[in-house]
């Protein structure tokens, strides 16, 4: 018997994928028969009967286990046998995968879920003059494109670039995880399983699907492309975005691009409203009496730093007064101070919990924002 990644055929036949070749009765342990030939020179029919004693297959455990109750999975949410039998057997714990995990888990914190480290040094890091330049570049490249999609989508084409720059320095950075290596290995280990189980099955359909699995690469939690989706957003939200009939996200900016614009709108983005407009705060405003009170059931760490929704006008009658483009006065608004009262502020609008729906970050969403202020030259 032949053993695939601890996986021996005959009983990945029985177990995993429903093999004639060898039978399971009653919950009795899988057994084999091996074929003894007679010694050499000597007649079948004068041979004394020979006893073949069955060798007993040891039932898998730990990861190897856990492939069959992935195969299982994927069988029941219809991935075809074939793509489940190249893939599921072969897959191999990927350590590296579980150490980075495990270093993004965020530290206990002790008081206020309002406190909130300096954003300025972030900024820096992630609104670099190089990233400004090249994102200026590709924006005037694809200008035609852009404008395209700016009036099918209604997104703004400058933060499209800039969570294009953001996510993998346009294109340059996508990752070179294998997916279903990855997504089973934090699946197994547990921390949130589920959602790692989606993704994994959603990847097996993106196989199904025609994608090549050598272009099913990505981060080490599962984001693979230009604009680093999970699986199950790829599948559900990547459109051709250049007429060629095929939505590829991993090596066409077009298509990428357009997919991120679908991704944005469908999270709610409203047409011609800027995701957030810096302002300026009098050292008057009783922050207190302006203190959210929502209770949302998505990232309420990153939402509990924002103040409670007012109009534009509201804002103004408070002396919160924009510094960038103007507010239409109905346009509802919330503020955030990233650095503290006496530092630069923004009135965000709803465009900014569009983008935090694709990464729920404060930091992330700011920096995308001031990126792309700073690409289209505003």
């Amino acid at each position: 018997m032949r053993s695939i990644s601890g996986w021996t055929l005959v009983g990945l036949g029985a177990v995993a994928f429903g093999s004639a070749n060898a039978q399971v009765e009653h919950g009795a342990p899988v057994r084999t028969a091996q074929y003894q030939p007679p010694p050499p020179q000597t007649s079948v029919l004068q041979q004394a009967p020979r006893v073949i004693y069955p060798t007993q297959t040891q039932a898998p455990t730990g990861f190897e286990a856990y492939k069959l109750y992935l195969a299982g999975r994927a069988r029941r949410e219809g991935i075809r046998e074939a793509t489940i039998r190249s893939t599921v057997p072969y897959l191999r714990l990927n350590s590296r995968a579980m150490e980075l995990d495990r270093a993004q888990r965020p530290a206990p914190r002790t008081g206020s879920y309002a406190y909130m480290a300096p954003f300025e040094p972030y900024r820096r890091e992630h609104v670099t003059a190089s990233l400004i330049r090249r994102g200026q570049a590709r924006f005037a490249q694809h200008w035609p494109h852009l404008y395209r999609i700016q009036t099918s989508y209604g997104v703004d084409p400058a933060v499209l670039m800039a969570i294009y720059g953001h996510e993998t320095s346009y294109g340059s950075i996508t990752g070179s995880f294998d997916l279903l290596e990855a997504l089973a290995t934090l699946a197994y280990e547990g921390r949130r399983r589920e959602m790692f189980e989606k993704e994994f099955v959603a990847t097996l359909k993106l196989l199904d699907g025609g994608v090549s699995r050598e272009r099913l690469r990505g981060s080490y939690a599962g984001a693979t492309g230009y604009p680093q989706f999970m699986p199950s957003a790829a599948l559900r939200l990547r459109v051709d975005g250049d007429g060629d009939g095929y939505a590829n996200i991993w090596t066409n900016e077009m298509d990428a691009l357009a997919s991120m614009a679908n991704y944005l709108r469908e999270a709610g983005w409203k047409r011609g409203v800027p995701w957030g407009v810096p302002t300026s705060v009098p050292a008057t405003l009783n922050r207190a009496a302006i203190r959210s009170t929502l209770a949302p059931a998505r990232c309420p760490r990153v939402y509990q730093r924002h103040s409670r929704w007012m109009t534009a006008r509201e804002w103004r009658s408070l002396g919160v007064v924009s510094q960038g483009r103007p507010l239409a006065d109905t346009e509802l608004a919330t503020l955030i101070e990233p650095d503290g009262p006496g530092h630069r502020a923004y009135l965000l609008t709803n465009n900014y919990r569009a983008i935090l729906d694709y990464n729920c970050s404060n930091y992330y969403a700011l920096s995308v924002g001031l990126l792309a202020d700073a690409i289209a030259g505003r």
